[in-house]
């Protein structure tokens, strides 16, 4: 149950929101384009951020691009 700490977990990296254009999720409430985001855990299809709703939530890495 790791995921439960990952909120307070360090920082891995930044990274910057390009689009929330998705096709099967919505996600244009939780992303903002050009809105920098800390990186708490990354898979190799997925980043663990912290997103607009306060909450770690996990987004595919096609809507990002690192800083």
């Amino acid at each position: 149950m790791i995921h439960k700490n990952w909120e307070n977990k360090e920082t891995i990296k930044q990274i910057k929101c390009v689009h929330n254009d998705a096709e099967k999720f919505v996600v244009d409430k939780t992303l903002t384009p050009g809105k920098v985001y800390d990186v708490k855990n990354e898979t190799d299809e997925f980043y663990f951020i912290i997103d607009n709703t306060n909450r770690i939530g996990g987004f595919h890495k096609e809507y990002f691009e690192e800083v």
